[in-house]
């Protein structure tokens, strides 16, 4: 299945932006994580995960729940502190650093679940995302020209908010921040099938603005069309790496770790 967004991501290519597809590997690399083991508790979770995001690039994390997607999110932001291993942040190291810091170099998050701030307003929530040490192109009105319809919501609290427009406010607060790279925690959880089509839409339309992303998702077909390089991980560890046509090519793969 060809997700529907991803033609505009081809269409893009007549226009000189990079589409859906084409290898970014030789790009300026924003992301490299290299042999990073973390512990929650006594649990082994991430068992030597190594993987690197381009600039320009949309990398999937892809695999089943339990498997440490969420666990490497965590451990590059620093939530989950890595027993072992380095993560390079355009080639500087942020493994043991803040996860204030980190976020004021670049790096933007949505997490799995949105965790936006119920009793605030929609503007509320935006203005929080933005990094005073970082200027750059997405101002509230760029973020509202993205996501229009938060623009007539702007005054409504957040927990008024139906589940896509809040999936849109916690990607759009971390698009206040400037990224460099965005990681994606399972962003089409809980969304109805034209809800993730639009998130398609959106994600295709940060590409075009040059913002790298690491998209840890289940949702294998959503993720995959949309991706310029796939990573599976399976028990903590990175099991498959290809470019996305190759690995829809691979039903081996495919029933063995994700069963579909």
């Amino acid at each position: 299945m060809i997700w529907p967004a991803s033609a505009e991501a081809r269409e893009a290519s007549n226009e000189g932006e990079n589409p859906r597809g084409v290898a970014l590997r030789g790009n300026k690399r924003e992301l490299k994580v290299s042999e990073v083991h973390t512990y929650l508790g006594k649990s082994h979770i991430l068992q030597g995960i190594s993987l690197e995001v381009s600039e320009g690039e949309i990398v999937a994390l892809l695999g089943r729940n339990g498997m440490g997607k969420t666990t490497l999110i965590r451990s590059v932001m620093n939530f989950a502190h890595p027993h072992r291993g380095s993560i390079l942040l355009e080639d500087r190291e942020i493994t043991r650093l803040p996860p204030f810091h980190i976020a004021r170099l670049g790096m933007g998050l949505v997490p799995q679940g949105r965790s936006i701030f119920f009793s605030l307003t929609t503007r509320e929530n935006l203005e929080i995302g933005k990094q005073t040490s970082r200027q750059g192109q997405w101002t509230l009105d760029r973020v509202l020209s993205v996501f229009p319809q938060l623009g007539n919501r702007l005054q409504n609290l957040a927990a008024n908010l139906s589940g896509g427009e809040q999936q849109m406010l916690a990607i759009g607060r971390m698009l206040m921040g400037n990224p460099k790279i965005a990681m994606m925690d399972e962003p089409s959880e809980g969304l109805s099938p034209l809800l993730v089509w639009e998130l398609g839409r959106v994600t295709n339309e940060l590409r075009k603005q040059q913002v790298s992303i690491l998209l840890a998702e289940q949702n294998v077909n959503f993720a995959a069309s949309l991706s310029d390089y796939v990573y599976l991980i399976n028990n903590g560890t990175i099991v498959y790496q290809s470019e996305p046509d190759v690995f829809a090519e691979n039903d081996t793969v495919k029933i063995r770790y994700l069963g579909v």
